[in-house]
Order: C-alpha cells, then sequence, then structure tokens
C-alpha cells in the first residue's frame, strides 16, 4: 500500500472515529463541529516522526481554532467578514516562508474560515469553537496514537518510495543512453531530468526525514544503510552519461550504448524487486551474475584492435562495478545482513529537514520583492474579493464555496494554478455526478460513512494526485452540509457554479502582484553556483569524518541548488512569453551544471580508494591546482571575454577527444585516469561559469 494511502486511512478511521466519540456523548450536532475541528487539524497529519508530527498537527489546530474564533465573531456583521478573512489569509500565507512544511499548516485556517461560515447561526460561538478545539485536540491525540503505531511501516514505504524513484531514474538514464541524434536534444534530456530528478530528491528527503531520525535499533541500522547506497546510487547513475559522446554515433557506438543500457535495466529489475520486498513482497532469489569485464560486457561489439574507443571500456565498466557493489550490499541488507554505517545516529541528523518555526525567517520577506509576501497579499484580496462578490449572488447561500475554489485554486505561481483550476473544475463536475448517485441511498448511516472515505482520499491524494483530492473533496462538502442541515438537499448547481467563478476569480488574480520566476532567478543562480562551488572544495578533498558528513552536506546542497533551477525553468513555462526567462541560456546552465557535478561525483569515488598513486605529490599538487581552477571557474564574476566566446552550444557539450584519453585501464594506472578527469571537471566548470554570466545578461538585458 502506497504511504499516502497508508496515510489517508488512518485520518479517514480517526476522523471517523472522533465522530462517533462525540456523537455519542454529545449528540450529532456536536459531532459535526468537533469534526470540522478534527478535518483542519488533520491536514498537517503526513508520514512523520511522533515529535515532528504533534508540532504541525498542534500548530494547524490552532491556526485553524483561531480562525473559526474570529470568523464566528465577525459572523453577525456580514461586512466586516471580508475583512476578517483577508487578514486570516495573510497571515497564513505568511508561513510559507518556513516553507514547503508549512503548506498544510498554512491551509488549516482557511478550511476552518469554510467550515466556520457553513454552520448553522444557530451556534452559539464560544460553544461552537470550544467543540471545535475540542474536535482538533482530539484528532491530535489520535495522530500521536496512529504515527507511532505506522512508525515502522512508514519507514519501509518511504525507502520503498526513494528506491522506486531510482529505478525510474535508472531506466530514464539507460534510455538516454541508446538516444542519439536528434532523440538527444537539451530540451528532451532537461524535462527528464526534471521529472526524475525532482521526483526522487523529494522521496529522498522524505526518508531521510523518517530513517536519519529513527532510534538506533538494528531494523533502523539496516534500512539506514539502504537509504545511504540508495543515494550513492543516485551519485553514480548521474556519473553514467559521462563520456558517452566519445563512444560516436556509428553502428559499434550504438552498439556500445545498448550494451550498457541492458545492463542498467537489468539492474533496474533488481532494484525493482527490492522495493517490493520492502513493501511485503517476498524476497527475491539472487541469481548469480557473470562478472562484469569488458569483454563480458562489450564482448559482442565487434571493435577493432586499434579502436581508440576500447581505451574507454574499462572506466565504464569500473562504474557498473560501483553500481553492483552497491546493489549486492543492498541485497545482502535485505537478507538480514549486519549494516556498515560510516556516521553516526548524530551525524545523519544533520541531514533531517529543518523543524520549528523561527521567526528570524520573517525579516528577509518584509519586501515586496518576496514572492511569499506577493503571494499573501494577492492571495488576501483574492478571498476577501470572492467572499464579497459571492455576497451579491443570486445563490449566495454557500458563500463558504466560492471563498474555498479560490483558496485551493490559487498557487504562488501561474503554472501550478493553471493545473489546479482544471483539476478542479473537472473533480467538481465528477464528484457533483457522483453525489447525484449517491442521493440515491437515503441513509444518514450510509452518507456518514461515504463522508469519511471521501476526507480519506482527499487527505491522501492531495499532493500525489489532486484530480482525486478535487472528487473527494467535492463530495465530502455537499455531504458534510447535507448532514448539518438535512433538510437543505443537495445544492449541487450551486456547487459547480462557485467553483467554476472560484477558478476564473483564482486565475484572473494570479496576474494581481505576479511573482515572475525571472524575478529571482539571478539569486537561485548565484546559490546554485556557491552550491557547486562549495562541493568542489569537498570532493577534491582528503576526507575525515567530519569532512565526510560536510561533503555529503555539500552534495546535498549542489543537488537542490540545481533541482531549484530546474524546477524555476519548468514552472515559467506556464509565463507570458513576455516575463519568461531565456529558456535556452538556462537550459544550457542547467546541462552544464548536472555534467559538472557528475564530474565531481566520479572524482569523489576515484579519491575514495585506498591507492598509493594518488599519494604521490604530483597527484596532490594537481588536485589542489584543480581545486584553485574550480573557485574561480565558479566564481560570481563573469569570465573573460575569450572563454565566453568559446562556450559551445545546447546539446552534450566539448567532450576531450579519445586521444588524451590515458592507454592503460584505471585498475591499472589510476593517476593518469585522475589527472585526466581533473582537467576535464575543470574544463566543464568554466563552461558552466560561462553559461551562468551569458544567463545573467540575459535576464539583465530584458
Amino acid at each position: 500500500m502506497p504511504t499516502h494511502v497508508l496515510n489517508g486511512l488512518a485520518v479517514a478511521l480517526g476522523i471517523g472515529c472522533i465522530q462517533l466519540l462525540f456523537g455519542v456523548f454529545a449528540g450529532p450536532h456536536v459531532a459535526q463541529l468537533a469534526v470540522s475541528g478534527a478535518v483542519y487539524a488533520s491536514l498537517a497529519d503526513l508520514p512523520d516522526t511522533p515529535g515532528r508530527s504533534w508540532r504541525r498537527v498542534l500548530s494547524a489546530a490552532a491556526g485553524g481554532t483561531l480562525s473559526a474564533w474570529l470568523i464566528s465573531l465577525l459572523m453577525p456583521m456580514p461586512q466586516l467578514v471580508g475583512i476578517g478573512i483577508a487578514v486570516i489569509t495573510f497571515t497564513a500565507m505568511m508561513t510559507l516562508v518556513w516553507g514547503p512544511r508549512a503548506g498544510p499548516v498554512s491551509f488549516a485556517p482557511l478550511l476552518a474560515i469554510v467550515f466556520t461560515m457553513g454552520q448553522p447561526r444557530a451556534h452559539d460561538t464560544l460553544q461552537m469553537v470550544a467543540w471545535n478545539a475540542a474536535g482538533a485536540l482530539a484528532y491530535l491525540l489520535w495522530s500521536q496514537i496512529a504515527v507511532s503505531a505506522l512508525q515502522r511501516r512508514y519507514r519501509s514505504l518511504v525507502l520503498a518510495n526513494a528506491i522506486g524513484a531510482t529505478v525510474q531514474l535508472l531506466q530514464s538514464r539507460a534510455n538516454l543512453l541508446e538516444a542519439v541524434g536528434d532523440r538527444a536534444d537539451t530540451s528532451g534530456r532537461l524535462q527528464d531530468w526534471i521529472l526524475n530528478e525532482a521526483a526522487l530528491a523529494e522521496r529522498l528527503q522524505a526518508a531521510r526525514d523518517l530513517l536519519f531520525a529513527a532510534s538506533d535499533t538494528p531494523r533502523a541500522r539496516r534500512e539506514t544503510a539502504l537509504l545511504l547506497h540508495t543515494i550513492e546510487l543516485r551519485d553514480i547513475l548521474l556519473a553514467s552519461q559521462l563520456d558517452i559522446g566519445l563512444l560516436g554515433a556509428d553502428e559499434q557506438g550504438r552498439q556500445l550504448r545498448h550494451c550498457l543500457a541492458e545492463r542498467l535495466r537489468q539492474m533496474g529489475d533488481e532494484l525493482d524487486a527490492m522495493q517490493a520486498a520492502l513493501r511485503g513482497a517476498p524476497i527475491a532469489a539472487v541469481t548469480p551474475r557473470e562478472a562484469c569485464t569488458v569483454s563480458s560486457l562489450f564482448g559482442t561489439v565487434d571493435l577493432a584492435a586499434d579502436d581508440t574507443r576500447g581505451r574507454l571500456l574499462p572506466a565504464l565498466v569500473n562504474r557498473v562495478l560501483h553500481l553492483q557493489r552497491d546493489l549486492d550490499q543492498m541485497q545482502a541488507l535485505l537478507r538480514g545482513g549486519e549494516p556498515q554505517l560510516q556516521l553516526s545516529r548524530e551525524e545523519l541528523r544533520q541531514f533531517v529537514g529543518p523543524e520549528g518555526w523561527p521567526l528570524v525567517a520573517l525579516r528577509a520577506h518584509a519586501t515586496l520583492q518576496s514572492p511569499v509576501l506577493r503571494h499573501a497579499l494577492r492571495a488576501a484580496l483574492a478571498l476577501a474579493t470572492a467572499y464579497y462578490v459571492a455576497l451579491v449572488l443570486p445563490w449566495a447561500s454557500h458563500t463558504q464555496w466560492l471563498v474555498l475554489s479560490v483558496a485551493v485554486v490559487l498557487r504562488g505561481n501561474l503554472g501550478q494554478t493553471l493545473a489546479r483550476r482544471n483539476a478542479r473544475v473537472l473533480g467538481t463536475i465528477a464528484g457533483c455526478v457522483l453525489v447525484m448517485l449517491l442521493a440515491q441511498v437515503p441513509s444518514t448511516a450510509f452518507m456518514g460513512l461515504v463522508f469519511l472515505v471521501a476526507v480519506g482520499l482527499a487527505h491522501s491524494f492531495a499532493v500525489e494526485r489532486y484530480l482525486v483530492t478535487a472528487v473527494a473533496a467535492t463530495v465530502m462538502a455537499l455531504l458534510q452540509a447535507h448532514l448539518a442541515q438535512p433538510g437543505s438537499g443537495f445544492p449541487i448547481a450551486e456547487r459547480m457554479a462557485d467553483t467554476v467563478l472560484g477558478a476564473l476569480l483564482a486565475w484572473g488574480f494570479s496576474y494581481v502582484l505576479p511573482s515572475w520566476e525571472r524575478r529571482n532567478l539571478p539569486l537561485t543562480i548565484a546559490r546554485g553556483l556557491q552550491a557547486l562551488q562549495d562541493y568542489a572544495r569537498h570532493s577534491l578533498q582528503s576526507l575525515d569524518a567530519a569532512g565526510a558528513v560536510a561533503q555529503r552536506l555539500a552534495r546535498r546542497q549542489a543537488y537542490d541548488a540545481l533541482a531549484a533551477l530546474a524546477a524555476t525553468l519548468q514552472r515559467s513555462a506556464a509565463e507570458p512569453a513576455s516575463v519568461r526567462p531565456p529558456v535556452q541560456e538556462l537550459a544550457l546552465l542547467l546541462d552544464h551544471g548536472q555534467r559538472l557535478m557528475a564530474h565531481l561525483s566520479v572524482l569523489r569515488l576515484m579519491l575514495a580508494r585506498s591507492s598509493e598513486e594518488l599519494d604521490r605529490p604530483e597527484a596532490t599538487a594537481a588536485l589542489q591546482a584543480a581545486s584553485e581552477a574550480l573557485n574561480a571557474a565558479l566564481a560570481a564574476s563573469p569570465p573573460p571575454a575569450a572563454e565566453a566566446s568559446a562556450t559551445p552550444g545546447i546539446g552534450i557539450g566539448i567532450e576531450i577527444g579519445l586521444e588524451h584519453l590515458p592507454a592503460e585501464p584505471p585498475t591499472q594506472a589510476l593517476l593518469p585516469w585522475l589527472l585526466w578527469r581533473l582537467q576535464v571537471t575543470v574544463h566543464d566548470a568554466r563552461v558552466t561559469g560561462v553559461a551562468a554570466s551569458r544567463a545573467l545578461a540575459s535576464l539583465a538585458a530584458r
């Protein structure tokens, strides 16, 4: 069962228990009030550790309850409710300064507004808010019970998710290895990389947050070791594309690529079996594997004895051996092998995502240049406008629905808003049709059961597949209104009209105080260069225990920086052409930034070997010179005009020719390969710096 589905089931079960408990002891009306509090508190109940979970659920419960209290006080004065909505929305959206982890917490006050406005006016204000708070606190208690009980299962599933994303990345790398000519264009490679890398980065961090924060038990150590091997696989997979251009595009070159791609696909099948085992499937039997050598991997290719491509094949085999070594160790761990962790539990916790809500984070966003502040102002204006528009509509009996439609559609950027707009409208139509069918079963108990199922589905797929959430949320809203006031029927036509109008309002307000992606690109590029610079410095050093942690942190920051730049480029595709950033220049920067990361990963693996060759003064001097050259190439200052004029176009980039490859394989003479790799790395670092300068110049010229 996927993690998000298991989490959704736990949420639905908890809300069902709260509804039953309050219904038995206080009656159905009180149960509905308590369920409202439980639902907005449950938004922050995601797969996490108990310590992190209770803080987030408590924050959502507190924000939702305060929001419900303020709106209930203003309800007797309808003209002031819109002002209250604007204040609450602005405050809630400003919590996004703490990053994506604040997203569910930020939406709890908005959902509380909707629930409060939907309650019958006969309720006493303090009593209503008190029951909301009681339901929210009851859910807080439930969430701690559930997250503690499911902790081991959550850890297994998030690890399986990370391995599954690695399988997808491995398969895409295999396809890319065989891509030549038009199939290898940069736009296709970039899009593929963005999607796969973004999915893997998200799942790796989710796994880090759960596994690295776990208590030090034998099971936790094995799972942690599996995750560390998965992270290493990501590095080697990134390096698998290096030097492939040297194989050429003739028949022999295509065959060599195919051999590599097939071996990667076989490894992908092994990884896929591992992630299935973590989900509960039987552990697959280990199939004896032929030793990986040049002849076993490339023996089917008829390569002439004097073909210089033969020099590269041992290095490619070496990368396959690194992958196989990690896979073998992961197989052993799955069968109960003893893990060998290089980092302590305290060191691992440095890689866990940040927690807490430091107020100092607000200081950097106290300017209209801040996308968070602009979105907060935009959302406050949009939701207040939706409320006042709803007051004058002929179907104004459910003003909260128009407010809700705007709240769920309006996102921080235009691309996400457009995607939400379409999914919301389609989901509402489907949900209304489903409710019309459900209405044929006139049973309050049945309606209550369907409501709980809708709550679980809406929670489960809010991130994974919003269209499902939109359908479930529509069913949930219509049933909740019906259960609160059974005589009111099912206002389906009104619901559909509110959704369409709300989607249009959200779309229109996307152009109010817009945060076009180009605004923050200079800072994003600068951070990317700095992160690459830091990782380059750590990659070329001999490391002690503390240095190993610093290197891993630098590597993660470099990956995150490139992913942020890629995500910016992807989001900007939906923006008007007049404000869109320079796609070609940014694609070039991403292409070479990724290649530079791959070079650094190969160098890191070389230096990790205990080899007397690499302890020579010649190697030390070369590493020092390369480190200084990399630092200069990735500096913020523009490169000389001579270097800028040599910038290659979009594509694979410049490869150092085959004639420069060392004659001996790396297993026999590692130092020449190190010197050659340093030369290529410095070259690509200079090209990356030039690409960054050109991107910045293009941004400044527009």
